[in-house]
């Protein structure tokens, strides 16, 4: 039993770095992985009785005591306590095991001290490769959307292989049981990662986040409709423009027609900060002027808070459309009908004329464009609570947020006209009629399209750059409306 007293420290300090670690508390790794590596080399040496290995613990345990001083500037506290205790028992256990190398400890011969300095090398070799290759691996896992306990599981795949056979002697029993395990595991790792797979595969992106790169202005491969304003060029007192997702290629065409061929994207002037952002972003007067639908409630409160009132002007319309798979039968639904489903009333495609499926009605998040649109046309009928799922992220580990649509026969979800239909441009969805009337560019123009959404460009009261007026005059110019109608959206003047 004695030659086992030589674990106490290592064990000690590697249960409390551990617990430490699972509070969340804040350590320096690189020191203590030193210190734990020389009391587990100092432990497996005193086993071993050989009486110079306490000198590994000798280390760290003054280490400890150089911290204590030189932190708290007197010789006793409680890093120093620590380290002297340490360094006491080194040397007293090592002490004993010096005073009996002669008696009751048989000799070890070269060849074991040999045999297991090589093991602890391996072992540190396995621990620092292990290490790395579970980070990496780790990241790369996570990225592919899998489940972080697979992960966990999967950093302990080469040590769990590796450290046994380095220090077993029966290693034939334990190749078969870790053999067993690893391919459960493999299996269920690649179970786990084709349904992940294919839940991508069905899950229709209808989020607002559009490859801005496609539609930067001043480049000869962009998107965007491209005109150079022939009555209006901006040099000085740039307007610091922003927008929703689905307007930007707007707004990067207003930007190509009359700002200087230097504007760059996130250059002060040019901002893309999506619906959230940017009318945050204006109620706090850090730009001028916001392209996209109205306002939630939420964040007009935030303008009021920030003593900032909105301008409104409205430069286009747009349909709010909702959209299912192209299997699914219905084609047509009411307003009462989406407001049914919406609420939770309706929960079943019978009770529409459609399958005998259960209605999977995705919403999106709260503050974005189309979110707050659907609680307007909601006007008071209650919305049902979002369907969530949780998922991987790389910096925020496992959460929960608002599930993305996915593409099935019992799926519906909404978003605006020009995103749907000029953006994502999916073929496995195709855009409901709303009380038998389509939403074309035709039945948007002439108010037969029941639920259209004005497209304001938004200002604020106060503000002293008097080309944001300008601007505002253009964009509701010929040319501005020209850029708005040949994009996909309505203009509000032939």
């Amino acid at each position: 039993m004695k030659k086992y007293i030589g674990y106490i420290p290592a064990v000690l300090f590697t249960t409390t770095y551990l617990m430490a670690g699972l509070t969340g508390a804040s350590l320096v790794m690189s020191v203590i992985l030193v210190w734990l590596a020389c009391f587990w080399i100092a432990a497996f040496l005193l086993h071993k009785r050989l009486f110079w290995g306490g000198a590994f613990g000798l280390f760290p345990a003054a280490h400890m005591i150089d911290i204590g001083i030189q932190n708290a500037g007197q010789l006793l506290n409680v890093e120093t306590v620590i380290g002297i205790a340490v360094f006491l028992f080194y040397i007293i256990f090592g002490f004993c095991h010096w005073k009996k190398k002669d008696t009751d400890m048989p000799k070890v011969s070269n060849k074991e001290i040999l045999i297991l300095f090589v093991k602890m090398a391996l072992t540190v070799i396995t621990v620092i490769v292990s290490g790395y290759t579970a980070v990496v691996l780790g990241m790369i896992l996570i990225s592919e959307g899998i489940h972080q306990v697979f992960v966990y599981i999967g950093m302990l795949v080469i040590p769990s292989l590796c450290l046994p056979l380095i220090w077993l002697k029966k290693r034939k029993k334990f190749l078969i049981i870790w053999l067993i395990s690893a391919v459960i595991y493999f299996v269920s790792l690649g179970v786990h990662y084709g349904l992940e797979k294919y839940d991508q595969s069905i899950t229709v992106n209808t989020a607002p986040n559009i490859n801005v790169h496609e539609y930067l202005p001043f480049r000869e491969d962009s998107k965007i409709v491209k005109i150079d304003s022939k009555t209006l060029k901006l040099t000085d007192n740039l307007p610091v423009i922003d927008g929703a997702a689905a307007f930007f290629p707007v707004y990067s065409a207003f930007v190509n027609a009359v700002y200087p061929e230097t504007t760059e994207l996130y250059d002060g002037v040019f901002e893309y900060n999506n619906t959230p952002g940017g009318y945050r972003l204006l109620a706090e007067k850090g730009i001028d002027l916001f392209l996209g639908v109205y306002p939630s409630e939420e964040q007009k409160a935030y303008a009021k808070e920030c003593g900032t009132t909105f301008v409104y002007t409205p430069v286009g319309m747009e349909a709010f459309v909702f959209f299912v798979h192209k299997d699914n039968p219905i084609d047509n639904l009411t307003t009462e009908q989406i407001k049914g489903i919406y609420s939770g009333e309706i929960t079943n495609w019978k009770q529409v004329g459609g399958k005998n499926e259960e209605i999977a009605a995705f919403q999106r998040n709260e503050g974005s464009g189309s979110q707050s649109m659907l609680q307007r046309f909601m006007g008071d009928t209650p919305i049902m609570e979002a369907p969530t799922e949780m998922v991987n992220t790389m910096m925020s580990g496992i959460i929960e947020q608002v599930s993305s649509y996915r593409s099935k026969s019992n799926s519906i979800g909404f978003s605006f006209r020009y995103y749907v239909e000029g953006i994502i441009r999916n073929p496995d969805i195709k855009v409901l009629s709303v009380d038998g009337v389509a939403p074309t560019a035709e039945n948007i123009r002439n108010g037969s399209y029941p639920i259209v959404a004005p497209m304001y460009a938004v200002t604020y009261e106060g503000n002293m750059n008097e080309n944001v007026e300008l601007l505002l005059r253009w964009i509701l110019s010929e040319e501005g409306q020209y850029i708005i109608e040949e994009t996909g959206y309505v203009g509000v003047s032939d």
